[in-house]
């Protein structure tokens, strides 16, 4: 893999096993936008870039490659060797097996974590489009104005804020929980990097002191928040999906990769209703 600047973009060559609207447009992420040419506009870690790909290479429009190394191979797992894990956790199951080969470029993106765990309390009970509305109003009501949009808050800033502050997101009873979560993150009673190294059982405890904090958000934001690729997040799609393609399977079934073995069946389930008719 190269990485090369030019006229403030940069340029990855030798990427592999990426699709840019199977993993950035799948639930994991909320603030990406595709454009009509197919590339995707978004914004991590305080930085609004412009991301497409033609076949292997990645271009990465308003960025350099300090950014590269700080953030985007890191953000992307461009590290991580995602044909090998697909060739290995396709000997579980045939239609796992089926599952990696339909979206191959799903990757899990690494997120910064504590905006993982409020897009995941604000996903409770909702659809992505709602989600990205809310999370927008957020981000423009309470982040940092950066150069094309708003950085996520901080859980400092946020602490700061009552429920009744939050009112304009139209986030419901999810301003109780994103308040409180704010609150216990930015005081330390929640330990956010404890989780990423902690037992799995520990992290996911941790994660449930925050009011509203139940299995699933914390595994979400265990997954896409602290790559703990062992997560397996399940809600309603995926409890339907392990009746009627997995019976008589458990999330530990799968492995090391759940995560990730997760992402492909709830990508296919999704994309594949018919499998689900009576």
């Amino acid at each position: 893999m190269k990485c090369t600047e030019n006229n403030n973009s940069i340029v990855i060559d030798g990427v592999k096993d990426l699709d840019l609207a199977q993993t950035l447009d799948c639930g994991q992420s909320f603030r990406w936008t595709e454009r009509e040419d197919g590339s995707f506009e978004g914004i991590a870690f305080g930085k609004c870039v412009t991301v497409r790909l033609e076949k292997n290479t990645l271009y990465i429009e308003n960025a350099d490659k300090a950014d590269f190394e700080k953030i985007w191979y890191d953000y992307f797992d461009l590290s991580l060797d995602y044909g090998k894990i697909r060739e290995e956790i396709s000997k579980i199951h045939p239609v796992l097996c089926e599952a990696a080969k339909y979206a191959p470029g799903i990757r899990i993106l690494r997120q910064e974590p504590y905006e993982a765990l409020c897009t995941f309390i604000i996903s409770q009970n909702n659809n992505i489009k709602r989600i990205k509305g809310i999370v927008q109003r957020l981000c423009e009501s309470f982040g940092e104005k950066i150069d094309g949009g708003y950085a996520f808050p901080t859980a400092e800033k946020m602490s700061l804020l009552s429920p009744d502050d939050l009112a304009p997101l139209r986030a419901g009873f999810r301003n109780r929980y994103l308040v409180d979560a704010a609150k216990k993150v930015a005081s330390g009673e929640v330990d956010l990097e404890k989780c990423r190294k902690c037992d799995y059982d520990e992290a996911r405890a941790e994660l449930m002191k925050i009011t509203g904090v139940g299995v699933k958000v914390a595994d979400c934001t265990l997954l896409f928040g602290l790559h703990r690729i062992e997560a397996f997040p399940v809600d309603v799609w995926m409890k339907r999906a392990m009746e009627k393609l997995f019976p008589n399977m458990k999330p530990d079934d799968f492995g090391e990769y759940a995560g990730i073995a997760q992402q492909y069946i709830f990508h296919y389930s999704r994309m594949h209703p018919e499998l689900f008719d009576n």
